[in-house]
């Protein structure tokens, strides 16, 4: 008879006794899970019996984030959306229906023309009003603008930069959807009929702000950061309420580790960096020295480029500077609209802003930001700044 030990006995009954607690556990576990499930399944049933209304809102907000950027909620009907995995979603809008818009491209709905084409009023079916840019993309450089365009306002969005609502092809042809804004240009302000008439010291420092923020975000919020690369005053865009938006992104650059030498040179004559001419030198100060031309427009009311005679012109920057930083001399060459109508030492800042901007050696130029602070508050309270205008003494009432 084979004797046995105690000891091992004892342990085999403790191995079968551990199997016990181990099979309990897993069905205790699994058990409790199985409830929680049937409970989460419960409650959610209940919940959405309750607040079915809110359940259907929610998920018309997640297809609509995962359609990507926001579309106006009238022009919606009009728009498709096609997904890129590098470029996110676009909205696509029929031509047929942008041609219905312009009345099939009218003349007299024309509101600007550009290197590539017009930009046109239109009306869409439920009475929304829109721009509409149409491109001729028969070279290389049109196709590039206008992809370069439509990849770029398809991913920002800001108050100070012109709204992308769609875009469409026929043939060669490109069309881009804007919203329109409906003071125009700032050039059409500023050199148009009205010689700036509607604009007063305190609108066209407002303005001012308005595109230096624009640039801000451009240069400081963008990953990666945007390099406009033509701004003037053709570009700042108007609305209703005097609102500036910079538009024309055909031209930007958005990305800082690429060689910008390798970039061919564009831009529009009087706006364009001495450094850029002359070196092709691009950076975020290039935008800087623009907006520098674009504030003495809005102070001298003058073009960046005067024609003397034929063949001679006249840059804004080489005419004004001496006179800029000349305290006696300054207030005879500001626009006569505005003239006498702003507190002097306020002048005087806006000129030494403009001043530092158009330097000629990038590095001695200012930051858009440091500009940004330099005008808010010089900007009254209701128009987006920091500065308490004293409301005019009321005449004392009759008796």
């Amino acid at each position: 008879m084979a004797a046995f030990s105690p000891d091992v006995q004892a342990g085999n009954e403790w191995n079968r006794t551990d199997s016990d607690v181990k099979v309990v556990v897993a069905i205790v576990v699994a058990g409790t899970a199985l409830g929680a499930v049937i409970l989460s399944l419960s409650c959610y049933w209940l919940y959405y019996r309750k607040c079915p209304s809110k359940l259907s809102s929610e998920n018309v907000q997640s297809s609509d984030a995962e359609k990507g950027p926001a579309t106006a909620p009238s022009l919606r009907k009009f728009v498709s959306f096609k997904m890129d995995g590098k470029k996110g979603s676009v909205p696509i809008i029929d031509h047929k229906t942008i041609e219905k818009a312009t009345n099939n491209f009218l003349e007299s709905n024309i509101l600007g023309e550009g290197g590539f084409g017009c930009v046109y009023k239109a009306r869409l079916d439920d009475n929304l009003d829109v721009a509409v840019k149409k491109l001729h993309c028969e070279s290389q450089d049109a196709e590039r603008e206008f992809q370069n365009e439509v990849d770029l306002l398809s991913k920002i969005q800001h108050p100070n930069v012109i709204s992308f609502l769609g875009c469409s092809s026929n043939g060669d042809t490109r069309f881009i959807v804007y919203e329109l804004m409906r003071k125009g240009s700032l050039e059409t302000q500023l050199h148009g009929p009205s010689h700036g008439s509607a604009l007063t010291w305190h609108m066209r420092i407002k303005i001012a702000l308005d595109t230096a923020r624009g640039l801000e975000y451009l240069h400081e919020i963008c990953n990666p950061p945007v390099i406009h690369r033509d701004l003037k005053s053709s570009n700042i865009l108007l609305d209703t309420n005097f609102n500036a938006k910079i538009s024309d992104f055909g031209l930007a650059i958005a990305d800082r580790s690429q060689d910008k030498n390798d970039i061919k040179l564009s831009g529009t004559l009087g706006y364009v960096a001495p450094e850029y001419i002359l070196d092709g030198k691009l950076t975020d100060k290039s935008d800087v020295y623009a907006f520098g031309v674009v504030l003495l427009e809005l102070l001298l009311g003058r073009k960046p480029v005067e024609k003397l005679a034929p063949t001679q012109c006249r840059s804004i920057v080489t005419w004004a500077m001496p006179q800029l930083t000349d305290r006696s001399k300054l207030p005879n060459i500001v626009d006569p609209k505005i003239k006498d109508t702003m507190d002097p030492k306020h002048l005087y800042q806006v000129a030494a802003v403009a001043v530092l901007c158009v330097q000629t050696e990038p590095s001695y130029r200012p930051l858009i930001t440091d500009v940004l602070h330099s005008l808010i508050p010089l900007v009254p309270v209701q128009l987006g700044g920091t500065l308490r205008v004293p409301q005019a003494s009321q005449p004392p009432p009759s008796t």
